[in-house]
């Protein structure tokens, strides 16, 4: 529910808290503040389609902290669902902020804080990858969090207001003033410095009894009842934008218990019917019981891995197999949604106005969902933007030949093949066309190709390559520090503008990806889940997108190993094959005249292949600009030869410096005039080789590379260095090669699945 600007009046009043150094204990995190607290506060890219692999490193540095104090967190995700709606005009007034922050934010590429799409999912997804103890309520989780920590006496860490109201014994710990990046050690032990709040330091300072407490919350307006009260009136002078509070609290002074402040609010309506009165009295009531703690459901969910049971308004509706996914969370709790209100709503992407929703893209695979969930013809109410508004657009539920096959009682316990076909049927996909692919990105490509069909305008050729090129570089079996490399790389692209086409196809693929893994997760995972912070970097695709268009010199990509290169090869070949084949019949929304359009695209690209897509190596782009090497030089133009600095200029390949010269001398003299400009502008030039054992001497024994570290250069030859791809002969100074052959047993397939 949350109590307006109770955080800012705390703020005013910092001496109701107490310093504390926290360490080894329990502690229950209210996981979505949190999620939205270290993304916001992070700095990371909001209007570009998201930074997740920095979010990830962020989410692993914070889990890493609580643990070097031996604090064991236990996070609670919201579930969302509210059988009694007493919510909706909170949250359409929250969504109409965040639509217009939204359209802000795309229009001058401010920071305004709007979440992006996937941002949850990488949330849940390193939680369960660092085997945090995580559950998801079926509903609110701020009585779940309240109940559990009271119970087992340890702190809550959030910054939502309800907490500052609920009787904790262990308190309060805010997130504000959690400095989990300043930990501290003394001798053996880690604690973090942070601040406590309890209840009773509260009351004791706004000289109030603690039973009154809840009817402060009720009294000061909730989802329940806003009364028409000027509490302002009761204030003394000092901050206006708390005064309604701090005159409410000073006017509770008076009073020993809740019923006598809430009759005696009434009385300062005036006149009131007695059916107002009632209503007033009935809804204040429910509002201050709302901070009333029942039993935990989740201790023995964290303890014995027993799942909560359904609520009363659930039992019966939904099937009693989805408790355990759902509590784990992997299961999306919108599917509650749908069963219990027949509705969906979306996040706001960072998006024009005058753009259509990037939600619609992805509405024929929600349909499917809905089909599973509901069965055929069922409508579902959609609360999806139209330009600058929000409009409820009734969707009707589909089913498929192969999907009508499938009961949602009996989802879990259905054949796999079956479950997959679904899916695969969906995003006009075969398991042939994506056997090769590692399984990590077989939903990331196949979701590619349904986008590809189906996005509005059609994405083009240059797009289609800097995503693909992205989804090949993020290796998941990559050791996590080149990880972090990769993301520092990607600073100086926050800066640039946001291309309106470029930013809402990807925002459009992104709610493809997320609607196909809420499908998948369904169906029972017949696709393995996709890391999406190691295999989409909306920053990094913005980047290389922009790149290809201007057409600007660019270092190419380090590609780590060859698998990489056969990967992006090898996901251009399914792409190319799957958009060439006949594409489905376009939806009602789209209308005769897209239809026509889509059609005619579609026959000119089969006619005409995506050639441009089946780049080679050669365009791999490095995320770094030259300008660091071009600032080098300007900054050391006076210091360096022109030669050396030319050296800097054209010789560099990737981080390889090649270069080579006629005598002794003219080579000894660049090695120790490199490695000196290069330290200028912050470079250290490292694993030196040379065919000559004059030259080698002159550079120091630590920056030579490891194959020459320990040759005696009087009496041995320099062994064959790799270089770009090729072997270098050192000894000789010329260029080898070795060719493996593999003899392969003769294959003979029956039929070809893409053109039979």
């Amino acid at each position: 529910m949350g109590v307006q600007r109770l955080n800012m009046l705390l703020k005013n009043h910092q001496e109701i808290h107490q310093e504390v150094r926290f360490r080894s204990s329990r502690l229950v995190v209210d996981g979505c503040n949190l999620l939205y607290q270290l993304y916001f506060s992070s700095g990371l890219d909001q209007n570009h389609g998201g930074e997740y692999a920095a979010f990830e490193a962020l989410i692993e540095k914070f889990v890493q902290a609580l643990r070097d104090c031996d604090i064991k967190p236990y996070v609670v995700l919201d579930g969302g669902t509210d059988p009694t709606d007493k919510k909706s005009e909170t949250l359409m007034s929250r969504a109409k902020n965040r639509l217009r922050k939204a359209n802000r934010a795309a229009e001058d590429g401010a920071r305004e804080n709007v979440l992006p799409q996937l941002a949850k999912l990488v949330f849940r997804q390193t939680l369960i990858w660092l085997k945090v103890p995580l559950a998801q309520c079926y509903g609110e989780t701020d009585r779940e969090i309240a109940a559990l920590a009271r119970e087992w006496e340890c702190p809550v860490l959030s910054q939502d207001s309800d907490f500052f109201i609920f009787d904790l014994p262990a308190g309060l710990l805010p997130i504000d003033h959690f400095q989990w990046k300043a930990v501290e050690r003394s001798g053996s032990q880690s604690s973090i410095p942070c601040k406590s709040y309890n209840t009773s330091s509260f009351c004791i300072h706004f000289n109030i009894k603690p039973q009154l407490l809840p009817a402060f919350a009720a009294l000061a307006g909730n989802d329940y009842v806003k009364l028409p009260i000027n509490w302002a009136q009761f204030a003394p002078e000092g901050n206006k934008t708390t005064r309604h509070l701090e005159g409410l609290l000073r006017w509770l002074r008076g009073f020993q218990t809740p019923h006598q402040a809430f009759e005696a609010a009434l009385g300062l309506m005036g006149d009131l019917s007695e059916t107002r009165r009632d209503k007033a009295m009935k809804d204040l009531y429910l509002g201050m019981e709302e901070y009333q703690l029942p039993p935990s459901t989740l201790k023995k969910f964290f303890i014995h891995g027993t799942p909560p049971p359904f609520p009363e308004e659930l039992a019966g509706r939904v099937p009693d197999w989805t408790r355990l996914p759902l509590t784990q969370a992997w299961l999306n709790s919108n599917i509650l949604y749908v069963l219990l209100l027949r509705r969906m709503s979306f996040s706001c992407a960072v998006e024009l106005h005058t753009t259509p929703s990037a939600h619609r893209t992805s509405r024929p695979l929600r349909r499917l969902m809905y089909g599973l969930l509901l069965g055929e013809g069922k409508e579902v109410s959609e609360n999806d933007r139209d330009g600058f508004q929000f409009k409820i657009v009734p969707v009707q539920s589909a089913v498929t030949a192969t999907s009508e096959k499938l009961e949602l009682d009996s989802l879990d316990k259905a054949e796999p093949s079956l479950r997959l076909q679904v899916l695969q049927e969906a995003l006009g996909v075969t398991e042939a066309s994506l056997r090769d692919l590692p399984p990590w990105l077989r939903l990331p490509v196949a979701v590619t190709c349904y986008w590809l069909r189906t996005a509005q305008p059609p994405p083009d050729e240059v797009l289609l390559k800097a995503l693909l090129l992205g989804l090949c570089t993020g290796d998941p079996l990559r050791h996590r520090a080149d990880l972090q490399i990769f993301n520092i790389t990607l600073s100086k692209s926050y800066k640039e503008p946001t291309d309106a086409v470029v930013g809402h196809a990807i925002n459009q693929w992104q709610s493809c990806l997320r609607t196909s893994i809420d499908l998948n997760q369904l169906l029972g995972f017949p696709f393995l889940e996709p890391p999406v912070s190691r295999l989409y970097e909306g920053t990094l695709v913005h980047q290389l997108d922009r790149r290809t268009r201007s057409r600007r010199k660019t270092r190419l990509f380090p590609i780590y190993d060859r698998c990489s290169v056969n990967r992006y090869n090898l996901m251009q070949d399914i792409v190319h094959q799957l958009h060439a084949r006949e594409a489905p019949a376009p939806s009602e929304e789209q209308g005769a005249t897209a239809a026509a359009a889509a059609v005619q695209q579609e026959q000119e690209q089969c006619q005409a292949p995506l050639d441009d897509v089946t780049v080679n190596l050669q365009q791999l782009f490095l995320q770094d600009d030259d300008e660091d090497e071009d600032q080098t030089v300007k900054d050391n133009s006076d210091k360096f030869s022109m030669d050396e600095l030319d050296t800097i200029k054209q010789s560099f390949y990737v981080d390889d410096c090649l270069k080579s010269v006629p005598s002794i001398k003219q080579a000894v003299k660049p090695t120790t005039g490199l490695r000196e400009a290069c330290t200028q502008g912050g470079f250290t030039l490292t694993k030196w080789v040379s065919n000559s054992l004059e030259v080698l001497p002159t550079v120091p024994e630590s920056h030579r590379a490891k194959l020459v570290k320990q040759l005696d250069l009087d009496r041995e030859k320099p062994p064959l260095e790799r270089v770009l791809g090729i072997q270098w002969n050192i000894h000789r100074d010329s260029f080898t090669f070795t060719v493996a052959v593999k003899s392969h047993k003769s294959s003979h397939k029956t039929s070809d699945p893409l053109h039979s």
